[in-house]
C-alpha cells in the first residue's frame, strides 16, 4: 500500500519544504565535477514513474503543490537541474543538448535496463525534456509540456524583472520577489502566498546557470522532429510567456503537425506557474494525459 505524503500546508514555508523533502529519498547522479540531485517519492508499483523537470532558476520545489497527490498514482523522480537547486554546475558550453544529456544520463542510472517513464516538464524544463525524449525514444512513454519554453519567436519576453541586491533588508528583497512573481509566474496575485515567495526566493538564490538564452531559443522546436514519444501540452491562458491565447494555440498547432491527436489543455485565467496556481485543475489535466499513454508495467 502506498503511504500518503503528509504535509501541513498551514505550517511555515521552511517546514513545508523540509517535511516534504524528508519523505523522499535523495539520489545523486554525475554532473560535471559533482552530482545532480534528485528526490524520489515512491508510489504504487505497476505504472511507469514520472520524471519531473522544473523551470529556469528553479528546483524540485516548482512541483511542491503537485508532488503529494501525484505520488499516490506512481513513483516520482523530481530533479534539481544542473546548476540549480542542490545540483552541481554543468560543464560549459551550456547547450540544450549537453544539459539534457546530463539529465538523460541520470534517468538511465536511476531507471536502468531501459525502464519506461513519463516526462513532465515545466518551462525551461520543457526544452530539456524534449531533447531527453528524443534521445530515449520509445522508453519515454509520454512528454507533457507545461508552459514550455524553446518555441523561438513565440516566447513572449517579460519585462520589468528585477534582481534584488543581497545587501537589502529582508522585507525589501521579498517585495522585489513578490513583484517578479506577479509579472512572470501568477495571473492572480492572491496566489502569491508565503510558500510561493519562499520557494521562489530560495530557488533564485541558488541558481547558477543562465537559462534565458536557451528558453528564448527554438531549442524545443529543434528537438521535436526527433521525438517519438506521445506529446501533450498544458498551459495557463494567462501565461506571461505565452503571448496570449492565440499564440498558445500556435504552440498547440505546432505540436499537432507532428502528432495530430496530441492532447492540449489551456486552463482559464491561470499564469505561467500553472501547477502551483491551480494544482487541482492541473493534476486533472495531467492525469488525463498520462492515462492516454498508460500501459501497465510487466
Amino acid at each position: 500500500m502506498t503511504r500518503a505524503i503528509k504535509v501541513d500546508w498551514d505550517a511555515a514555508p521552511t517546514e513545508i519544504v523540509k517535511t516534504l523533502a524528508a519523505q523522499a529519498t535523495r539520489l545523486e547522479t554525475p554532473c560535471g565535477d559533482g552530482a545532480m540531485v534528485w528526490h524520489r517519492w515512491d508510489g504504487p508499483a505497476g505504472r511507469p514513474p514520472a520524471v519531473l523537470l522544473h523551470g529556469g532558476w528553479g528546483a524540485w520545489t516548482h512541483w511542491i503543490k503537485t508532488i503529494p497527490a501525484l505520488a499516490l498514482d506512481r513513483t516520482l523522480l523530481v530533479a534539481d537541474l544542473p546548476g540549480m537547486g542542490d545540483s552541481a554546475d554543468a560543464p560549459e558550453p551550456h547547450t540544450a543538448e549537453s544539459l539534457s544529456n546530463i539529465i538523460g544520463d541520470g534517468v538511465e542510472a536511476l531507471l536502468p535496463g531501459g525502464a519506461p517513464y513519463h516526462a513532465v516538464c515545466f518551462s525551461f524544463g520543457g526544452v530539456m525534456g524534449a531533447w531527453m525524449a528524443a534521445r530515449h525514444g520509445e522508453r519515454c512513454r509520454s512528454l507533457t509540456l507545461t508552459g514550455a519554453a524553446g518555441f523561438g519567436d513565440l516566447h513572449f519576453v517579460v519585462t520589468g524583472i528585477t534582481v534584488p541586491d543581497p545587501s537589502w533588508d529582508h522585507d525589501r528583497i521579498d517585495a522585489v520577489h513578490w513583484e517578479n512573481l506577479r509579472l512572470l509566474m501568477f495571473a492572480d496575485t492572491e496566489g502569491i502566498d508565503p510558500l510561493a515567495l519562499h520557494v521562489h526566493r530560495q530557488n533564485i538564490s541558488r541558481g547558477r546557470i543562465r537559462t534565458r538564452r536557451i528558453s528564448l531559443s527554438d531549442g524545443l522546436l529543434q528537438a521535436l522532429p526527433r521525438v517519438v514519444s506521445p506529446i501533450g501540452g498544458i498551459w495557463g491562458s494567462a501565461d506571461s510567456t505565452g503571448g496570449g491565447v492565440c499564440d498558445i494555440l500556435k504552440r498547440r498547432d505546432i505540436l499537432r503537425t507532428y502528432q495530430p491527436d496530441c492532447p492540449f489543455d489551456i486552463i482559464d485565467d491561470i499564469g505561467h506557474w500553472v501547477m502551483y496556481e491551480a494544482p487541482d485543475i492541473y493534476l486533472d489535466a495531467l492525469r488525463r494525459h498520462l492515462a492516454v499513454h498508460e500501459e501497465p508495467l510487466e
